[in-house]
């Protein structure tokens, strides 16, 4: 899930992406409006996102506070990747300069940029842990619909990826839910069962199957020869 190219991405926004549009000024309010729908529906298009924002370096004059964190928090849903980082780069310096005239954007950011930290780092608990420290967060994700069931169904994937089973409170640190919240999303959402014996277990799948590592060396008679005529000089030396 790197949200570069969403099958929901309607055709006249693949026109702009690839296009001339992408330098029409006019096109900024169609690439957000485009932005306003993926945090309604709950998905993402970080391509379309990013040529929103090179628009913004282009036309400072549009820019808007509210789109480039929409923009931000709708990239984080992306972990583990680079999408936060790519949108990063292309938001002007001097907007995150602390002095500048948008007193409470550079503290937005910063505020995401810790976020993007710990989730890209698989540092869960720690991530629901900050994002209910400050309720500059709550407002900061408020336009996402859906945005932390979105955060957890990722973090279920990974989890899925990587165990057979996970201890029971250590999966309710890393989701950020207790008892029978955790309990259904562990079993209706990801489809999980949990054990009696506290353990969760998590259905056999291509990426958490263990392998037998197969190493094969191919050695022949000429490799061979070469070895012992080299032993022979040494010895005849």
């Amino acid at each position: 899930m790197d949200g570069e190219d969403p099958r929901e991405r309607p055709d006249f926004i693949s026109g702009i992406i690839n296009g001339l549009e992408r330098y029409n000024p006019e096109a900024v309010g169609t690439l957000e409006d485009y932005l306003r729908q993926q945090c309604e529906e709950r998905f993402v298009d970080c391509n379309a996102n990013r040529t929103l924002l090179k628009l913004y370096q282009l036309n400072p004059d549009r820019i808007k506070d509210e789109v480039i964190t929409n923009v931000l928090v709708k990239t984080l849903t992306c972990f583990p990747s680079p999408q936060f980082a790519l949108a990063m780069h292309l938001i002007p310096p001097s907007i995150l300069a602390p002095a500048n005239a948008r007193a409470e954007l550079p503290e937005a950011i910063s505020k995401l940029r810790e976020l993007d930290g710990q989730l890209q780092g698989a540092q869960y608990a720690r991530f629901w842990a900050t994002l209910d420290s400050d309720d500059l967060y709550a407002d900061l994700t408020a336009d996402v619909s859906g945005f932390e069931e979105t955060v957890r169904v990722r973090i279920a994937t990974l989890v899925g990826h990587a165990y057979r089973e996970v201890e029971l409170p250590l999966l309710e640190a890393w989701l950020g839910l207790e008892g029978q919240a955790a309990a259904k999303f562990i079993t209706e959402t990801a489809g999980w069962k949990v054990g009696d014996d506290g353990l969760v277990k998590v259905p056999r799948n291509p990426e958490n199957e263990a392998r037998k590592a197969e190493v094969r060396e191919d050695v022949n008679v000429d490799m061979f020869s070469r070895v012992i005529r080299r032993a022979w000089e040494e010895q005849t030396a």
